[in-house]
């Protein structure tokens, strides 16, 4: 650790004080400083980085150039991160709250809004993940057989994540959903026994 400027570290202020640390940027797109979480751009991950640590700002340079610039965080374990650092499909995964999930799936079909709706309206916050998973599923099957598929989830009265997934890898969605049978009504009941009718004839 020095403060100011160092050989080999990009350059900075000699009149400001600063920590300067190597630091390699994660999967997660962030590095860690002082046991908190600083985000830095995708195309850097595996990288290794300068981190300049100032008494309110975290800087991160790569090849002398700074690439990204943080409030400091005041206590171990926070996460500081610009979404525009992340792919693309973690900024969805980050945007998917339940409100998103809903309108994302009113989009698909009513059957997908159904399915949606209920897992949502069970445990929002432990069903959004697979929630999201499902959403996904049209990525890679189109929105037409996850609505389709849905459609036979809900006939079947299944809703997860694990059974669309199969329905869709099986090509079940494909597959006419048997028509709801409605239960045979009872027999008419009758206050005296039918055969006292015919007794009274005779």
């Amino acid at each position: 650790m020095s403060e100011g400027n160092r050989t080999g570290c990009p350059n900075a202020p000699k009149s400001a004080l600063a920590t300067w640390k190597q630091a390699k940027l994660h999967p997660d797109c962030h590095v860690v400083f002082a046991g908190s979480f600083y985000s830095a751009p995708h195309r850097l991950i595996g990288r290794t980085l300068w981190v300049r640590a100032a008494e309110t700002t975290v800087t991160l340079f790569h090849e002398h150039e700074a690439i990204a610039s943080h409030r400091r965080a005041l206590r171990p374990g926070e996460r500081h991160t610009h979404p525009d650092h992340l792919p693309p499909d973690k900024v969805v995964a980050l945007m998917a709250t339940p409100a998103w999930c809903l309108r994302r799936a009113r989009a698909i079909g009513p059957a997908t809004t159904e399915l949606t709706s209920r897992l949502l309206g069970e445990r929002p916050l432990d069903r959004l993940r697979s929630v999201q998973a499902i959403l996904r599923l049209a990525h890679k099957y189109g929105p037409r057989r996850l609505e389709a598929a849905c459609a036979r989830a809900l006939a079947f009265d299944q809703s997860g994540y694990v059974v669309l997934k199969r329905i869709l890898q099986q090509g079940l969605d494909a597959t006419p959903v048997p028509p709801v049978v409605a239960a045979p009504e009872p027999p008419a009941q009758f206050a005296r026994p039918w055969t006292d009718f015919f007794a009274q004839e005779a």
